[in-house]
């Protein structure tokens, strides 16, 4: 949150600018010790809130969306825990660039294993499909960038595009099925990785658009003979 919502009777120092970041990281320490026992929902961020002393108004202006902007904290909060950690990447090869970001996205997240669980339960539902994709194209974004990726043509798109793919199966391997199987599924999809971009290395994905460009010129401006 960018602005520090007037809550009622908010507690001293409510009015310092950074109250609000601060209060949804506590109120999100409180749910990852409660979410264990009581699943990833409504009941879990009244819970939380009440333990940090907030009232049913407060949560409303802090955690409009409830559950929801509490698994978006969460996962935002293992992004910026991801990239503190990663490091320089200089002398690293772009193989071993996307295998330690994801590697390091994925460790970051079994701090909470069990909270972590219910989050995921509760964002692999349809209704939160579009919370999931957003986070998840962000946290591509995020790797691709501290990997050293500048393109903005459309190997932008498409280099986040699968990373995105990688991530989500991978985290839900990681926490059912452990670290053995989340590893050797990225091994093969960076390799799958690799060789799409040695595949697009020769290819010129511009042409289409040129040659349309110049026959329309040429229709345009008809040469004179």
């Amino acid at each position: 949150m960018t602005e520090t919502p007037h809550l009622s009777n908010a507690p001293e120092g409510a009015n310092e600018p950074d109250w609000a970041d601060r209060m949804e990281q506590s109120v999100l320490d409180s749910a990852l010790e409660r979410a264990p026992r009581l699943g990833w929902n409504a009941r879990l961020v009244r819970d939380a809130c009440a333990a940090n002393g907030l009232s049913d108004g407060d949560q409303e202006l802090l955690l409009p969306n409830g559950p929801r902007d509490l698994a978006a904290l969460l996962w935002r909060r293992h992004d910026a825990e991801a990239l503190a950690e990663l490091g320089d990447p200089a002398g690293l090869k772009i193989r071993e660039r996307i295998a330690r970001a994801l590697e390091t996205r994925l460790e970051v997240a079994m701090a909470h294993p069990e909270a972590e669980k219910r989050a995921a339960g509760f964002m692999a539902l349809p209704t939160n499909a579009d919370l999931a994709l957003s986070l998840t194209w962000a946290t591509a974004d995020g790797l691709w960038r501290w990997a050293g990726d500048t393109a903005t043509d459309w190997n932008h798109y498409s280099k986040r595009t699968i990373l995105s793919g990688i991530l989500i199966p991978a985290m839900t391997l990681r926490l059912f099925n452990g670290r053995d199987a989340s590893d050797a599924f990225v091994a093969a999809r960076i390799e799958n990785v690799m060789t799409f971009e040695k595949w697009k290395a020769g290819k010129d994905f511009d042409a289409p658009v040129r040659k349309i460009t110049e026959m329309l010129s040429r229709l345009r401006y008809p040469q004179r003979t």
